[in-house]
């Protein structure tokens, strides 16, 4: 039996653990799931005959290079801060080795030495980055291909709520890692290129510059501007395309209304708020708005944020429950981005029987004799329930597909890597087909930058 270790059993490794115990008897698989929380580990491999559960702390080193020593192939489902000690480990024991997260460049330093070894690290495999990648790149290398010259590349994913579960004002639940959804645009200008020429948006804007989608079937969208599409020219191939721009999709009004918690400075996570475990709802609210002797906290809020009481906006600020005076936040020594998430998982957490979405769309414009195209490709995956969610899946199964690729030896070109080769995302995109994650492509006429944005 060949060992596949996948080392964190968090919301996204369903989808990938049944993946390979569904195929553990053909393949002659054991999968051995290692998690922190061994009861977490325990209940995605249930009693399969083919799998493991085991209690693996990554910070652990004997712990850690012991199950990695015993495995044929190693799965990194952890935060991405934390893969270097695995990929380390796997370059001493000569394991290839797969996760989702962006390259980082602890982990881009280990490339040569990976090569030297003829391993595979394959990473960005996930959904974004992932299938972004694979599907951009399948389309971008179809152009080209076939003659034309590429000068418009726009690509959007959001990690959404289900339109059955959509049930509060600002349209959104949190499908993923909550902290990420709070602290989403901070930490550099976004960077981008429009018609040849180079667009920065501060973070104190970023919620005001949005662009307009249209998904059939599901209606009208907004997405916000990533932190840097540049660095996307390089990795694509597009050095030479006039529009480059990736964004994050969001139901319209979001943005608008998320641009409150910015101004207020809700968002920071740079410092720590004093007494914030005794802190009221309606104190943090209080604590960034001006002192008054006689006006209240609500009428503060409005005035401060030149928002009308009939304003939608201000029925989305109600819903959240900002102005309680028992709430208490619980949370000691907390920033204020962490308290903001403490009150958003009162009112954004979902529902035992809530499903989540993923979006994804794609724009891509170019030239071919003498003339312009374009082709917009969208994909659209609902979840099945809280166990087996949209993103799950689309995380989930690019990483299982493409770990048992390299395993059966059909990915083979070594080295620090994400799937932008025909070699790892033909047969990727393939498989990912038959299990209902595909795109719908669409000749539209060439518009350009989509210039609704706001």
């Amino acid at each position: 039996m060949r060992n596949i270790l996948i080392i964190g059993a968090g919301k996204s490794a369903s989808y990938l653990i049944k993946y390979f115990l569904d195929k553990s008897h053909t393949e002659k698989l054991h999968i051995t799931v290692g998690d922190i929380n061994l009861e977490s580990a325990k209940k995605l491999v249930g009693n399969h005959e083919n799998a493991s559960a085991i209690e693996l702390d990554v910070f652990n080193k004997e712990s850690r290079q012991t199950a990695i020593k015993e495995a044929s192939i190693v799965i990194s489902m952890l935060p991405a801060r934390f893969h270097i000690e695995v990929a380390k480990d796997c370059v001493s024991y000569g394991k290839n080795m797969v996760t989702a997260s962006y390259i980082s460049e602890e982990m881009q330093a280990l490339d040569e030495a990976v090569k030297e070894k003829g391993l595979v690290f394959m990473n960005e495999i996930g959904v974004d980055p992932g299938i972004d990648h694979m599907s951009a790149m399948e389309v971008i290398d179809r152009i080209r291909d076939n003659g034309g010259k590429m000068i418009l590349f726009e690509s959007f994913t959001g990690g959404l709520v289900a339109p059955e579960s959509d049930t509060n004002l600002w349209n959104y639940k949190f499908t993923w890692n909550p902290r990420n959804v709070v602290l989403a645009g901070q930490g550099g200008t976004a960077k981008f290129i429009q018609e040849g020429t180079y667009k920065y948006i501060p973070y104190n804007r970023l919620f005001r510059r949005t662009e307009f989608l249209n998904v059939e079937g599901y209606g009208k969208f907004e997405a916000y501007a990533n932190r840097d599409s540049l660095k996307y020219r390089s990795v694509y191939g597009l050095d030479d395309v006039l529009t480059l721009y990736r964004g994050t999709i969001r139901r319209v009004g979001f943005s608008r209304a998320w641009q409150m918690f910015v101004i207020l400075g809700m968002t920071d996570d740079s410092y720590i708020m004093e007494n914030s475990a005794d802190m009221s709802y309606r104190d943090f609210v209080n604590a960034f708005l001006p002192y008054s002797p006689t006006d209240s906290v609500e009428l503060k809020m409005r005035h401060n944020l030149k928002i009308d009481q009939d304003d939608t906006l201000w029925e989305k600020l109600l819903e959240l429950d900002l102005f309680n005076p028992n709430k208490k936040v619980g949370l000691k020594n907390a920033t204020p981005a962490q308290i903001l998430q403490k009150i958003l998982m009162d009112s954004w957490t979902l529902a035992p029987d809530d499903k989540d979405m993923i979006v994804m769309y794609h724009k891509f414009g170019y030239e071919k004799d003498g003339e312009k195209y374009q082709i917009d490709s969208k994909m659209v995956i609902l979840g099945e329930d809280q166990t087996y969610t949209a993103m799950a899946k689309t995380v989930g199964l690019p990483v299982a597909i493409a770990a048992l690729k390299i395993l059966n030896g059909a990915i083979t070109t070594p080295g620090v890597q994400l799937p932008i080769t025909k070699e790892v995302y033909r047969p990727i995109l393939d498989e990912l087909e038959t299990f209902g994650i595909k795109f719908i492509e669409k000749k539209v006429p060439y518009f350009g930058y989509n210039h609704d944005s706001v």
